[in-house]
């Protein structure tokens, strides 16, 4: 089938490549502590963005802690999901990350990580924000905690910052040994079930979850009923957020604007106007989706090959799992 024929040949280069590990860290600064916040790929960014504030700050990085959201409810530790020894050494040649405060700190502010005091620093903030205001009161006070961290690095940094990022994603962060455990022995089956493609398959992330599509402010074809269900979604994890003063929901412009999540129906689509047929393997990694038994049937119809973690794995294999939401997230995208 042509669909598995790749033409893109960009020809990209990791930039980790460059970096140049440093023979001795500088003095630290202090000990910065961040909450990530949102789900899993939120924090992952946020854990990335922090390395790189670290490194520009000459901070010692305190193991990212996650912060339990409104929305997730998930009680995960960083350890549940990623492998922290890993993660440690892995930078060690450039941001140091400890596990645990110092006596002297805790001490100082007995034994409470709240009461570090929390800078509140502001979305898309610049290194030069960082150094100017947040390096002084982290040097006088020792440590300092940025909670919520989510969006807090700007996008266009200087590249040796932009490096940092890269060196965390790409080479400090990988899925606690359980997870990649589950993750691979899901793969070795789903190429098992893709025979009439030689073990091909084709993954796919839907994020047609109830707290996506409220957050949208998308319209679809649930009618009064769905408005009401989605304003109650919004009120419930947000907070009078879409009610403030001066706040227009135009889902038709969302849609102009290409905001909206794709149902799985455009999803399967999509993956049939790219020449994948009726014989193609599918992962679909996915929370709960928004009325599941009405929107997964088209795609389920178009594509009967279709697989979740839960027709892959054992109950008995995902139970460990269950107890937050991104371990099972994490199988998924392993």
């Amino acid at each position: 089938m042509m669909a598995w024929n790749s033409s893109v040949h960009q020809g990209w280069k990791p930039c980790v490549d460059k970096i140049i590990s440093k023979t001795e860290l500088p003095k630290s600064s202090g000990f910065l502590i961040i909450e990530a916040n949102g789900g899993l790929n939120q924090q992952r960014l946020s854990i990335c963005d922090a390395v790189a504030v670290a490194g520009l700050l000459n901070a010692t990085l305190f193991i990212p802690i996650f912060h339990l959201n409104s929305v997730w409810r998930d009680s995960s530790k960083f350890g549940d999901i990623f492998d922290e020894d890993f993660f440690i050494n892995a930078l060690k040649s450039r941001v140091d990350v400890v596990k645990e405060l110092p006596e002297e700190i805790r001490q100082r502010f007995d034994n409470n990580i709240s009461n570090i005091v929390n800078l509140r620093v502001k979305a898309w903030s610049s290194p030069s924000h960082y150094l100017q205001k947040v390096l002084p009161k982290l040097v006088q006070m020792g440590a300092a905690r940025i909670a919520p961290f989510s969006n807090r690095l700007a996008q266009a940094v200087p590249a040796n910052v932009q490096k940092l990022r890269c060196l965390a994603n790409y080479e400090a962060l990988r899925f606690s040994e359980p997870i990649r455990m589950l993750a691979e022995n899901m793969v070795d089956r789903m190429v098992k079930n893709s025979s009439q493609s030689g073990g091909k398959y084709v993954s796919v992330h839907l994020r047609f979850e109830e707290d996506m599509v409220a957050f949208s402010c998308c319209e679809y074809d649930g009618g009064e009923e769905e408005k009401r269900e989605m304003d109650i979604a919004r009120e419930r994890s947000w907070r009078g957020k879409f009610r403030r003063r001066g706040r227009v929901i135009r889902p038709g412009v969302n849609r102009v604007d290409g905001k909206c999540p794709l149902t799985p129906l455009e999803v399967g689509m999509m993956l049939r106007g790219m020449g994948f047929d009726n014989t193609t393997s599918v992962f679909v990694a996915a929370g709960k989706i928004y009325k599941a038994e009405k929107y997964m049937a088209p795609l389920k119809q178009m594509f009967p090959r279709l697989e979740t973690k839960d027709t892959l794995a054992t109950p008995e294999e995902l139970a460990p799992f269950k107890v937050g939401c991104s371990g099972l997230h994490s199988v998924s995208s392993q």
